[in-house]
């Protein structure tokens, strides 16, 4: 019996690809290729297969020509790219079968998009974008969300009238900037979105795209994507504290405001000794850690951290935490400032009077005001003495006598 099933089994392999071979058979590319932009750097592609095609196993090869390479297989008669558009888009699909090892395959069908017009050097450069988790005003249902800050450069021969504007695209959620940031000329440079539709922890790529207006010439629009793990920014982690006990530091501290849990998140620690200069960095996966101190030193505690590659792929670092000081304390600048200032005062004013002294400038910058000329001293004066009794009062009697110009002045005592 197995050998019978043996010899069946064969004779229908060698029955198929004889049925497939290239002198029998033939491939016969799709039908009705269309491609057609339906979104910020989104291309659907859609054929059917041809009519006249053998009822076989087939499936299709996709080859993208513009405005980056690419080739995949599918068994779908459609597809979807996600792409930049601003310099047009190119794509072929022939059909194939299904057979990994057969080289049968149909001819090309191709269709392409034209890149929108504008003149060369008038669209923006370096555009670069960052994500950051915020607190949601809607706590119950949706406890983060995301913004997005965007800044870019005017384009080297764009006229000094241009405008750009910049709209994003995540998922189906498709947004225009509301609030700009712009150059000396009043042109729009940067764009600031409190709060999106973004999902930090998605896969999807970020669709970005600024167009532009002038009256002088056509601004050539410009299409970016970008990958969220690279351009988020996490927070800093909270509520950092630290406690010396037996010259023993004992740091801990919370998970940074994200969507993501406890367990997705790396740290890197640096203690940094100002006393002489020294940082010790530690890379961690709990939020404690103790490490042993002097007890003359002061330190500076900071803590940063990062999504871990279990939840999603590692990005760059975030921001570090507000410096902690701990240990020796040393003065307050404005304790030194409240010593050294009257101190400093002090001194100037003393080489001061010093120098006033030495070289007389106290009387030169502040001369003396004359006294007024008196005529009184210079009236002749007739004195008179009568000689009392021992009993008596002295009695003088003192007579200035009037000239011309001059009253007559009498004093008398009793």
């Amino acid at each position: 019996m197995v050998p019978v099933l043996l010899i069946l089994m064969g004779a229908s392999a060698t029955l198929h690809a004889d049925l497939l071979s290239p002198e029998k058979f033939l491939l016969l590319p799709p039908v009705n290729f269309t491609i057609k932009a339906t979104g910020l750097a989104q291309v659907p592609l859609h054929w059917d297969p041809n009519p006249d095609q053998d009822p076989v196993d087939l499936k299709y090869h996709v080859k993208i020509n513009v405005p980056q390479e690419d080739e995949y297989d599918t068994k779908n008669t459609e597809s979807k790219c996600v792409t930049p558009l601003h310099e047009g888009f190119a794509a072929s699909v022939r059909t194939i079968l299904k057979s990994i090892h057969s080289p049968l395959a149909s001819s090309w069908v191709s269709a392409e998009l034209k890149a929108p017009p504008g003149s060369s050097g008038t669209s923006v450069m370096n555009l670069t974008c960052t994500t950051n988790t915020v607190k949601s005003s809607h706590t119950h249902f949706r406890p983060y969300q995301v913004s997005l800050r965007c800044t870019w450069l005017v384009g080297k021969d764009a006229p000094e009238d241009t405008q750009y504007f910049l709209y994003y695209r995540f998922s189906v959620w498709t947004e225009e900037c509301q609030e700009y940031s712009r150059d000396a000329l009043n042109r729009n440079i940067a764009c600031w979105f409190p709060r999106t539709f973004i999902n930090s922890k998605g896969f999807e790529q970020l669709a970005v795209h600024i167009n532009g207006s002038s009256k002088h010439a056509a601004i050539k629009p410009l299409d970016q994507l970008f990958t969220l793990y690279a351009i988020d920014q996490v927070n800093p982690p909270m509520n950092v504290t630290v406690e010396i006990e037996n010259n023993s530091l004992y740091i801990q501290w919370g998970k940074p405001l994200s969507a993501f849990p406890v367990h997705c998140f790396k740290y890197k620690l640096k203690i940094y000794n100002t006393k002489n200069g020294y940082s010790q960095m530690e890379n961690l996966v709990t939020n404690k850690f103790i490490s042993k101190i002097d007890d003359v030193s002061t330190y500076s505690i900071q803590v940063r951290a990062a999504v871990s590659s279990p939840c999603r792929m590692s990005g760059s670092w975030g921001e570090w935490s507000q410096p902690i000081y701990v240990g020796k304390k040393k003065k307050p600048l404005v304790e030194w400032h409240l010593i050294v200032l009257p101190t400093a005062i002090c001194f100037i004013l003393l080489i001061f009077s010093l120098i006033c002294r030495v070289y007389h400038l106290w009387t030169r910058l502040f001369p003396p005001v004359p006294a007024p000329k008196s005529s009184i001293k210079d009236l002749p004066v007739v004195t008179e003495y009568e000689k009392p009794p021992w009993n008596e009062t002295k009695i003088e009697i003192v007579h200035f006598v009037e000239e011309d110009g001059f009253e007559v002045m009498e004093n008398s005592m009793f």
